[in-house]
């Protein structure tokens, strides 16, 4: 007996759900399928066309089996339909079209389909935009500062450069930073264990200066945290683990103080750190495991970087380059 669309999407976000995606990963596949099924169903002379860029909510049945009319061609029109009616840029939808490639391949497992239509299926994406860096003079700036003369903006401060010198020194994410508990330091060794996206854990080395940083804030942080609280920064009012938006204006306003005048965030840092060390070590490859790259070609934007770095040094001293 043939699975209809509903009981086949549910056991698909079963499967995802054991394999440790998070919550919003969930959500975010089960809307993309059903965008499939809207158009499917839109397709096939359904009582109700969608054509609308944000149409009525799909209700499914035990008796809908739209995804025996997906094939090659009907996934071709899909995205024109979405680049176009939707208006969706191509990065969109490539995401879209991610969570349609994973689920017809389990539809393959299932003998539902007989072959995978979203395997290398491909849009035409524009070049993906260099991140905004700093000089390591300006990164040393904002790090080096003094503290302020305050009592206790000098108390937020040993705690803000402490997440400042992290972040840079092992390249976190926010979220990795807002998450981080104490027993993921380990302080004896100088490693920090975070876990990333899709649930991936990586260990990564603490640097000398943020080692220096993280001690200074630790007996700080003792006297502000409330019993059972493990997280690594915290407010100092409640001891609760900082908000990320808590994080972001934090980093920004320590910038201010330091007379940096570029727009500073959290994943500015982490782009420093892969810049820098890409710059000083050449070696892609442990970039790309330090980030927590799944594709070497996420890390290699960076060379990129890297050039325009050796283009000025070259404009700046090759002989025959000046003017």
């Amino acid at each position: 007996m043939s699975l209809s669309d509903s009981q086949l999407l549910n056991q698909w976000l079963e499967v995802l759900e054991t394999q440790q995606r998070s919550p919003n990963t969930l959500k975010a596949y089960q809307r993309d399928v059903i965008k499939l099924l809207i158009f499917l169903q839109s397709e096939n002379d359904q009582p109700k066309k969608q054509s609308s860029q944000d149409p009525e909510p799909l209700v499914l049945d035990e008796t809908s089996y739209l995804f025996s009319y997906l094939n090659r061609e009907s996934l071709t029109r899909f995205a024109g339909f979405r680049m176009e009616t939707g208006g969706l840029a191509p990065a969109s939808l490539q995401r879209e079209l991610s969570a349609i490639r994973h689920f017809s391949g389990w539809l393959v497992e299932k003998t539902v389909l007989s072959y995978n239509p979203a395997d290398d299926f491909t849009i035409n994406r524009p070049p993906r935009p260099l991140p905004n860096t700093m000089d390591a003079e300006v990164v040393q700036q904002l790090l080096d500062q003094p503290a302020p003369e305050d009592r206790d903006e000098a108390r937020l401060w040993v705690r803000d450069r402490a997440m400042l010198e992290l972040l840079y020194s092992s390249g976190l994410r926010l979220s990795e930073l807002a998450d981080l508990t104490l027993p993921m330091l380990d302080m004896g060794r100088k490693l920090v264990t975070v876990t990333g996206k899709g649930r991936k854990t990586r260990i990564l080395p603490i640097g000398s200066k943020a080692l220096i940083a993280l001690e200074d804030w630790l007996p700080h942080r003792a006297l502000w945290a409330e019993e059972g609280v493990l997280h690594v920064f915290i407010s100092e009012r409640r001891g609760e683990s900082l908000h990320p938006r808590t994080i972001e204006r934090r980093v920004s306003y320590q910038a201010l103080r330091a007379g940096i005048t570029q727009h500073l965030h959290p994943h500015l840092l982490r782009h420093c750190f892969a810049s820098h060390l890409l710059a000083g070590s050449g070696d892609l490859r442990a970039v790309q495991e330090l980030l927590g790259h799944a594709n070497i070609s996420t890390t290699q934007i960076y060379t990129h970087l890297d050039f325009e770095h050796l283009t000025k040094v070259y404009d700046q001293t090759h002989p025959r380059a000046r003017k």
